[in-house]
């Protein structure tokens, strides 16, 4: 029976340390099911309902509570307990009318930001690569794992890296925010996590080396992070609120 726990959960002292979820009461984690964020990225839903906003005691309350359809992501309702909820998702509970956004605060763990509920109609998706594929269209592909079909005619719009502003659930794209100096931008990962402030530089480097970016804080301090870890939020002011 060990054996065949272990596939479906993980040891909850060996969960990421992003997740905000107690260590040492229970021997088990829930593992998120694969999907849209990667494990260090996202929080299995059931934890978002029990031990973030706190709507159960128990998991099998919060089980309940899914299924009973009363929590939606990015617009949606999702029942599956297990499913990784992640960076720039959208928590809504129609009930209550809260709404919130999946973000990382400074040290690294993942929180819920409380929004407006006309901001939880906007995410922003990060371009992470993109193809052609029949049809002549072009496919997006997106940090949260989604993608969005483009004409060619519209390709070099949507450059790697920069960010598209779309109203969820219906996918509809409101403006593009390209990857360039002057963007504003939320770091996601490494050191810096959680600043934020206007690219002033973008460094390039051969044989492979991962881009770099030089950022200028809100009180005109300067620092570095890589360029995969820097979300373009806005052009010259961010889009969206941060924590």
């Amino acid at each position: 029976m060990a054996r065949k726990g272990a596939k479906r959960h993980l040891k909850r002292l060996a969960a990421p340390n992003q997740w905000y979820i107690s260590r040492k009461i229970y021997k088990w984690a829930v593992r998120p099911r694969p999907g849209p964020h990667s494990m260090k990225t996202s929080i299995p839903l059931l934890y978002i309902v029990r031990d973030y906003l706190g709507y159960a005691k128990t998991a099998r309350e919060a089980r309940k509570i899914l299924n009973e359809g009363k929590i939606l992501v990015d617009g949606r309702v999702r029942k599956d307990y297990k499913f990784p909820v992640g960076i720039m998702d959208v928590v809504s509970i129609p009930e209550t009318g809260e709404h919130y956004r999946v973000l990382p605060n400074r040290i690294g763990k993942l929180i819920l930001h409380p929004i407006s509920e006309k901001e939880a109609n906007i995410k922003p998706f990060r371009i992470s690569n993109k193809r052609m594929v029949k049809g002549a269209k072009v496919q997006l592909n997106l940090h949260d794992g989604s993608n969005h079909l483009v004409t060619m005619d519209e390709k070099d719009r949507y450059m790697t890296a920069s960010t598209v502003l779309m109203k969820v659930p219906e996918m509809e794209v409101v403006e593009v925010l390209p990857f360039e100096v002057g963007a504003y931008v939320f770091v996601t990962q490494g050191k810096n996590v959680a600043r934020k402030g206007k690219v002033v530089e973008i460094r390039q480097f051969p044989m492979g080396w991962p881009d770099v970016v030089t950022i200028e804080d809100e009180n005109g301090e300067l620092f570095d992070t890589l360029k995969e870890y820097a979300f373009v939020v806005g052009k010259d002011k961010p889009e969206i609120s941060l924590p």
